[in-house]
């Protein structure tokens, strides 16, 4: 069954390498932009468009800590590609049908 495009869709978000390193980054708990900002080499707006795009996916959620926001990761939308990826893992590894 072919999948529906959306514009928050999870697999297109978790398309870009800066993202994927975002979410690997925020793993490790919860951070403000600046901070995540700080480890990559691409200007603050950038980052703040990776985050929004992650965010409109459900991948980040955010929450005021004072002057800044903190960003942390939300998993359960992974769920949809670990659903997606589990029949094919292995699938090859048998090789080919005669």
């Amino acid at each position: 069954m072919p999948r529906q495009p959306a514009a928050s869709d999870v697999f297109r978000a978790v398309a870009d390498p800066t993202r994927r390193a975002i979410l690997d980054l925020l793993a490790g708990g919860a951070q403000p932009v600046r901070a995540i900002a700080g480890r990559f080499p691409v200007s603050r707006p950038a980052i703040s468009k990776h985050l929004r795009i992650l965010r409109e996916a459900g991948l980040v959620g955010e929450q005021p800590a004072g002057r800044e926001n903190l960003y942390r990761l939300e998993p359960g939308p992974l769920g949809e590609i670990a659903r997606w990826v589990r029949p094919h893992v292995g699938a090859g590894a048998a090789g080919p049908r005669p």
